[in-house]
């Protein structure tokens, strides 16, 4: 039986993107296989090759989840990913990441039909995933240019978010001058959620990337380095997050590939 295999890429983002963009990765997959879709934080913009597209191309936006998604990927897939960071969805998308949040949103309904065209025409002529990469990254570089930069209220978002995993919000927004209330709804405009389950979305990536780094790391350390109270938190957060123990994940994901 011959072995699926999906292979990644990570691209660093050239200056004029920086800014705005944490990391361009693209995924080329050759044979049907089982995928695990990880939440995050930050709001994504997918380009999509292959079967699984509409028309064999079609690009979207994928605000912020707070769930494990489960899917099968189809063998002659290929995807760009763009991840956009924190507070950067306005200059980039042209709406708040709480427009975007837990739905994933095709290009067009964002940047209108003639925008969208235009990119996917030139995504087309694309000679692999590497130059999609690069022509994503260039019309990425346009949209910057236009907005101007992040929005008004962005940067106390990302000062918060800073924050979240050691104090409580009450301190957080004490700390930044704001009352809790304003903190809150700042925080759910760009960054999508609010700073509870932002916070819990951290720890959560934390605990399994260290689980996956150090196979045999205990879950009471694993625990107590992410931030959670106790096991037993950390536990019930696997459970509501990926809806199985996180054993029981780490072996999805000998089986299958990580996505996000």
């Amino acid at each position: 039986m011959q072995t699926p295999a999906l292979t990644h890429a990570r691209i660093v983002p050239t200056v004029p993107t920086a800014a705005a963009v944490a990391t361009f990765f693209v995924a080329e997959c050759d044979h049907d296989m089982p995928g695990v879709s990880i939440p995050r934080p930050e709001i994504q913009l997918v380009v999509r090759f292959g079967p699984s597209a509409r028309g064999g191309l079609d690009v979207h936006a994928m605000g912020v989840r707070q769930q494990v998604h489960r899917k099968l990927i189809r063998s002659g897939q290929r995807a760009v990913t763009a991840r956009l960071h924190l507070g950067a969805s306005e200059a980039v998308l042209g709406v708040p990441a709480s427009a975007l949040a837990g739905r994933i949103v095709a290009l067009e309904d964002l940047w209108g039909d003639a925008a969208t065209r235009r990119l996917l025409d030139r995504l087309a002529g694309a000679r692999d995933a590497i130059d999609a990469a690069a022509l994503l990254e260039s019309v990425i570089i346009e949209r910057l240019a236009i907005a101007g930069g992040r929005r008004p209220g962005a940067q106390l978002a990302l000062d918060a978010a800073d924050r979240l995993l050691r104090r409580k919000v009450n301190a957080v927004a004490a700390d930044l001058g704001v009352s809790e209330r304003h903190l809150r709804r700042v925080f759910r405009e760009h960054v999508g959620v609010n700073p509870k389950a932002f916070a819990r979305l951290v720890r959560f990536h934390r605990a399994l990337g260290a689980a996956r780094a150090e196979r045999h790391a205990s879950w009471a350390g694993i625990a107590a380095a992410s931030g959670y109270y106790d096991q037993a938190h950390l536990i019930a957060d696997f459970r509501a997050i990926a809806g199985v123990t996180p054993q029981a994940l780490l072996g999805e994901l000998r089986v299958g590939p990580l996505l996000g």
